[in-house]
């Protein structure tokens, strides 16, 4: 028995199978160290069983390595033993100086256990090894030439649960992009069963053809011997004397051909005359097998063909090392199928039979010997597989491939499920080759709307960043979220990583983090894209990149929450997320949260990335002092001599604060010209005794002109800058608090068309805004001193001014649940 403390750690016999010419020995460590360090293995899949398989002759007995009694045991019926990137020794000894020999159709693990030693005594020995690929494995081994033994293994994944996540993972796969999962030949495989498609790939019809062409061989052997055949008509022109009993041709001929007839004593009696043809036509009937149903079961044979050497042709493509270089044994096979079916079509049977040219619908087909068989094979041949089932192998493509698809799919689905997807061409595949790809081009991307602010939320897939001044970058995925009122996006780094450190009990990890999560270098490389990720606009390089995040397989959400690389993402905007089928809920919490929040929001959570400059400048609140122009003389010297005289008594308070100054012209002196449009920074100040002089060097116009709407200023007033370039009306100049500015911004994000109501129809007397509301939407934000009232058609709410200054999420959110 071996002990549990020490044995456990170091590798051991797994398997053991002796039979009449040799003795089978494979050797590792029993399971994976995620299970060792946590010790949840027997208490977490205490049902979880291991598939196994022994085929072949004289086999004597086979032991298995039961890590619940730690011992070798004759049950077959064992906890999972061989997980992905575990290295297995096999060692295989001959007893009757037998030659032996192993097989495994991927060719790493074929050519990586070889003989060892000198004849007779010959052994096979080699490692297994299993990188990141998980389901069935098998490997034969042959003595002379005949397979004495197939054996099945089962894979198991070591950072995933195998039958809740793993196959939830493949799942999600394939309902997105059917066969996206599916690769060519790999160590492992899963079952299969056919369904019906138009887009079945290369890697698909290998399997099929490997599995089903000796049966559609067969089938065709069987209508060579017994071939459906017809009786087959042809007319002869013959003399009168040499006529037979006519058919209907024969008769029709004759009798539009009077001409033939002639008189004779011993002829026909026709209308009193014996008469006798001198020519007629006679019927000949002969066996012929140039039916419609071999001409289809030819034209199966010649599209098999061809498909065969289509795939042939893929797979010797030299610009694919890969393939040519790995695959001589699948060409070699494909080669003998090629040839087998060519030299039945050049047969002197196959020869005589023609050329389709119509569609076959006959009970032949369906229900003759061998037509049935070849029918159903070709069909089967042509279709597609779901993952199910023993039909058929199907390889999978690894682990870390898969994960890094699915995270990209997952993050598209659940912005679905909120948010209106604009196009639906939306993933783009590339089927060229053996296998499908996601398209790792500009175009792979998914692209959404806010359904209240008509915000657009792109989510890209292995992006290219362009041309950086270092080194190019491509994420697995990023989210872009564009901000009403910002011209440039605030982008997420969303990074698929298949690793996770399981904290090992003693090890650096679990004394630093003392939980399992993102491996540090995985960390690392999140600081890296954030830094690395940049754009040059005009001389200045900023960041792009706002916060990026490794998502991870792990499952233990509430636990995670705890760990240093979770609460990072609050403090630095870098950190990990787990992520699995079943364990999706804090990413979509921080999904909600970025896509809700509002721009500043996200701009203080950055870390100076880009738009930081502008954020800062405009924090520093540069003042305009705004003046009344009292009419159209006056405004025409001051944009000639460039200086604005104004009486000291009328100038607003902290007037002296300002960098700037713009000019008001009341409606009621420049009619539809009324409002704000243009501004200058100020030079110098002449103070005198009872006014001001304020020279400027030049007047700039503002994009968007400031329209009265029923306000004015009666002498002067003071707004911001940054208030002056983005309002549209004369009230929103005016916002002193936090919570009009917060509240602003919030319904800013709803729409573009919002009424300021102020508590005096002269801004510079006003002293406090008293509604904002937006007429086509019937959205109306009523304020006091106290709290906040927001009516829709619909409904109505009350927010607190804590909520308006500090929770301004969930006053997003409130006010769009009432729209």
């Amino acid at each position: 028995m071996v002990s549990h403390p020490s044995g456990l750690a170091n590798e051991i016999e797994l398997i053991e199978i002796e039979t009449e010419s040799f003795s089978l020995y494979i050797k590792g460590r029993p399971f994976h160290h995620r299970y060792e360090s946590l010790k949840q293995y027997k208490d977490i899949h205490p049902n979880e069983r291991m598939y196994f398989s022994v085929i072949g002759g004289g086999v004597e007995s086979i032991r298995l390595f039961d890590v619940n009694e730690e011992t070798l045991t004759e049950s077959q019926v064992v906890p999972p033993l061989f997980f992905e990137n575990g290295v297995y020794q096999l060692v295989v000894t001959p007893k009757n100086k037998a030659s032996l020999e192993f097989y495994h159709e991927h060719p790493s693990i074929r050519k990586a256990v070889s003989k060892v030693g000198k004849p007779p005594n010959q052994l096979l020995m080699g490692n297994l090894t299993f990188t990141n690929e998980v389901g069935y494995s098998t490997f034969s081994i042959y003595s002379n030439g005949d397979k004495q033994l197939e054996i099945t293994l089962e894979i198991f994944p070591s950072k995933l649960s195998y039958k809740e996540d793993y196959k939830k993972l493949l799942e999600e796969v394939n309902e997105e992009i059917y066969n996206l999962a599916y690769h060519f030949v790999k160590k492992t495989y899963l079952g299969s069963t056919t369904t019906l498609t138009v887009e079945s790939s290369w890697t698909e019809f290998y399997r099929l053809l490997m599995k089903y062409y000796k049966q559609f061989s067969k089938s065709i052997s069987q209508i060579e011997r017994q071939p459906h055949h017809q009786l087959s008509k042809e007319h002869q022109l013959v003399r009168g004397d040499q006529l037979k009993k006519q058919d209907s041709k024969g008769r029709k001929f004759l009798q539009k051909r009077p001409d033939l007839f002639v008189k004779t004593e011993h002829g026909i009696n026709i209308a009193d005359t014996s008469l006798m043809p001198i020519k007629g036509l006679n019927v000949k009937k002969f066996m012929t097998y140039d039916t419609l149903e071999n001409r289809f079961v030819k034209w199966m044979m010649i599209r098999l063909s061809h498909k065969i050497d289509m795939l042939k042709k893929v797979l010797e493509d030299r610009t694919n090392l890969y393939y040519s270089n790995n695959y001589e044994e699948v060409v070699k096979q494909l080669n003998g199928m090629e040839k087998s079916l060519n030299s039945r079509l050049k047969s002197t049977f196959w020869k005589g039979i023609g050329t389709l040219d119509r569609s076959v619908m006959s009970l032949v087909m369906q229900l003759a010997p061998g037509y049935r068989e070849a029918y159903q094979t070709y069909l089967t041949l042509s279709r597609g597989l779901v993952l199910n089932g023993e039909l058929a192998k199907m390889s999978i493509k690894d682990v870390a491939t898969l994960y890094e698809y699915w995270t990209f799919l997952k993050l598209g689905q659940i912005l679905a499920a909120k948010y209106i997807m604009v196009s639906q061409d939306i993933i783009k595949v590339n089927r060229n080759g053996l296998f499908v790809t996601l398209d790792q081009s500009m175009t792979a991307k998914r692209i959404f709307r806010h359904p209240h602010t008509n915000e657009k939320i792109t989510l890209y897939f292995q992006k290219h960043s362009g041309r950086l001044p270092t080194v190019k970058q491509k994420p697995d995925s990023v989210l872009s979220i564009e901000k009403v009122g910002k011209d440039y996006s605030y982008e997420y780094v969303f990074d698929a990583k298949y690793r996770v450190d399981f904290a090992i009990e003693g090890s650096y990890y679990e004394r630093n983090y003392n939980s399992p999560g993102p491996l540090e270098e995985d960390i690392n490389t999140m600081h890296r894209y954030r830094d690395a990720i940049v754009s040059n606009k005009v001389k200045n390089y900023e960041r792009t990149t706002f916060g990026a995040y490794v998502l991870f397989p792990w499952g233990e959400e509430l636990e995670y929450e705890k760990h240093e690389f979770y609460q990072s993402i609050q403090k630095v905007n870098i950190g990990g997320f787990p992520f699995l089928p079943n364990a999706t809920s804090l990413v979509e919490r921080f999904l909600d949260r970025l896509i809700e929040s509002s721009p500043k929001k996200l701009q203080q959570e950055g870390i100076l990335p880009k738009g930081t400059l502008q954020e800062w400048q405009s924090s520093l609140e540069e003042k305009v002092l705004i003046i009344k122009v009292n009419s159209k003389q006056e405004l025409i010297e001051i944009n000639q001599t460039g200086e604005i005289n104004i009486a000291s008594k009328v100038l607003c308070k902290d007037w002296n604060a300002a960098s700037y100054i713009s000019l008001y012209m009341p409606k009621n002196v420049f009619g539809e010209d009324g409002g704000i449009n243009q501004f200058a920074k100020v030079n110098e100040v002449c103070v005198n005794e009872s006014y001001l002089t304020f020279k400027v060097h030049s007047w700039k116009r503002l994009k968007t002109k400031i329209k009265p709407v029923g306000y004015g200023i009666s002498s002067s007033s003071i707004t911001s800058l940054n208030n002056l370039k983005t309002a549209d009306e004369l009230p929103k100049l005016y916002m002193k608090s936090s919570v009009e500015k917060q509240l602003w911004n919030v319904i800013r994000r709803f729409s573009k068309d919002i009424s300021v109501g102020l508590d005096k129809s002269n801004i510079e007397q006003a002293s406090q805004i008293v509604s904002l509301s937006d007429i086509k939407k019937g959205l109306e934000i009523k304020m006091n001193k106290e709290y906040v009232i927001v009516t829709s058609p619909n409904d109505h709410i009350i927010l607190s001014y804590e909520d308006c200054l500090y929770r301004v999420n969930k006053v997003f959110k409130s006010i769009t649940a009432i729209l």
